[in-house]
C-alpha cells in the first residue's frame, strides 16, 4: 500500500478526487469561437487589441476613413484558446499631433540655454472585427 495522506482533515488513501471541482462563474459562453482579442504588429510595434478599440499609433500612410488589415500575430478566444493568424480590420479615423513634449538644455554659470520641441505625428485607428 502506498503513503497515507491527509487533505483537508480527511485520511484516505488516495488524495485525487477529495477536492470538489473548481467552478468558473462567467456570463461569458465557453461555448462560442468568437475570438475575443487579438495581437497584431503595426508600424513596428504590437498592440493588443480588442473589437470596437480605438487606439493611437504611428501615422500611417492610409487617407482617413480607409480601411488596412495589418499583420495578424495572434488571435485569443474567450476561455484561453490562442491560435496564429487570424485576420483584423482597422479603419483609420484621423491623423492627429501628440501633446507638445519640450527638451530643455543649459550649462550652469554660462550663458547657454536650448530649447527643443517636439510633436509624434499619429494616426486614430479603430479595431472593426477580428475574425479567426
Amino acid at each position: 500500500m502506498g503513503p497515507r495522506v491527509v487533505v483537508f482533515g480527511v485520511a484516505s488513501q488516495n488524495a485525487v478526487g477529495l477536492c470538489p471541482p473548481r467552478r468558473r462563474i462567467s456570463n461569458v459562453s465557453w461555448e462560442s469561437k468568437v475570438p475575443d482579442y487579438a495581437v497584431i504588429a503595426l508600424g513596428g510595434k504590437q498592440y493588443r487589441v480588442k473589437a470596437g478599440e480605438t487606439l493611437l499609433v504611428d501615422r500611417l500612410g492610409e487617407d482617413e476613413g480607409k480601411t488596412l488589415k495589418p499583420t495578424t500575430l495572434m488571435v485569443g478566444e474567450a476561455g484561453g484558446d490562442i491560435t496564429g493568424g487570424g485576420t483584423v480590420t482597422l479603419k483609420v479615423e484621423e491623423h492627429v499631433l501628440g501633446p507638445k513634449l519640450i527638451a530643455a538644455t543649459y550649462k550652469a554659470k554660462k550663458k547657454i540655454r536650448k530649447r527643443r520641441g517636439h510633436r509624434s505625428r499619429l494616426s486614430r485607428v479603430s479595431v472593426e472585427s477580428i475574425a479567426g
